[in-house]
């Protein structure tokens, strides 16, 4: 097994026992507490369909690859997600529901209400001005949106030399608005000039057990449909974290991961080009030879 094919998950593990062994106690907004480390970085080759999709845990590729193509959409309303079976978001606006009405709703009433209900949707469905708005419709100071991801991709296509290929979503005038202000912020790209898309992702805050590997596998399969549109192909992923940790109750899970060997990483296909960014859907992905380890469940802090 050559160093690519495990080199999602030793760089992930490697980090993982990194904190665990190094991280610095913290008590954190959510009261949970941390084991905490500021800087990290990994690397990833993305040639040949590779994709940094962990083999140490079974990890929900397509619910990751539906965030980002929401993500994409603009969209900012848990309904979008639920109605696909996407659940990941939905325990911030439940807990303000639960603030505002002291209901003792459970999450699968919640979510049916959500579905049901566009009333209900609109009033608690909703998370504010969220990654989707800011990357597809920041608000200037004169009123106009702008389209962050739009410019990236004409950027791509004639002037791929630049350096100001990139976008984030850290609207200081937008961030009181939102259920969670963004974690992965800053997306920058380059090409080379054999025509390949490297990228990187700063991502400020990283939940390593549960957060990092759908940020890895998000930011990959963001880079593969951008280097699709561009007619480049895909190059090196770097993403770079802040502040990386684990929650306290997520340490018996990190134990559990570490004692488990890497398997050969799965390969993931584009099946068809859309004509635009926007044009893609999960059916349009088929990840090949995945054989991971079971799931690992642990809490999400909010």
């Amino acid at each position: 097994m050559s160093a690519a094919d495990t080199a999602a998950d030793d760089q992930y593990l490697a980090l993982l026992r990194q904190i665990m062994e190094q991280g610095d106690r913290r008590v954190d907004r959510t009261g949970v507490g941390t084991r905490s480390l500021f800087g990290a970085m990994a690397r990833f080759d993305l040639s040949g369909d590779r994709v940094p999709i962990l083999t140490t845990k079974r990890v929900s590729w397509k619910t990751a690859v539906k965030e980002m193509l929401w993500f994409l959409s603009g969209g900012t309303n848990i309904r979008e997600l639920i109605a696909q079976n996407v659940r990941i978001w939905t325990d911030w606006p439940l807990a303000a529901y639960r603030r505002a009405t002291g209901e003792a709703i459970d999450q699968a009433h919640f979510e049916r209400r959500i579905l049901a209900e566009p009333g209900f949707a609109e009033r608690w469905g909703d998370l504010g001005p969220v990654y989707g708005k800011q990357w597809r419709r920041w608000l200037g100071p004169d009123g106009r949106e702008h389209d962050q991801i739009a410019t990236v991709v004409e950027l791509l296509r004639t002037a791929p030399a630049s350096r100001r290929i990139l976008f984030h979503g850290w609207n200081v005038a937008e961030l009181g608005g939102m259920a969670l202000p963004p974690c992965h912020m800053v997306y920058q790209y380059h090409v080379t000039s054999d025509g390949r898309l490297n990228g990187l992702l700063f991502q400020r805050s990283a939940d390593h057990l549960l957060g990092t590997p759908f940020n890895w596998t998000g930011a990959a399969v963001l880079l593969r449909m951008l280097a699709d549109q561009a007619g480049l192909q895909p190059g090196t992923l770097v993403w770079m974290g802040g502040d990386v940790h684990l929650y306290l109750n997520h340490l018996d899970q990190a134990e559990a991961q570490l004692a488990r060997a890497p398997r050969p990483a799965p390969r993931l296909r584009l099946l068809r080009r859309p004509d635009s960014i926007d044009g893609y859907r999960i059916e349009d992905f088929a990840l090949d030879g995945y054989d991971p380890h079971p799931a690992i469940k642990a809490e999400v802090a909010v």
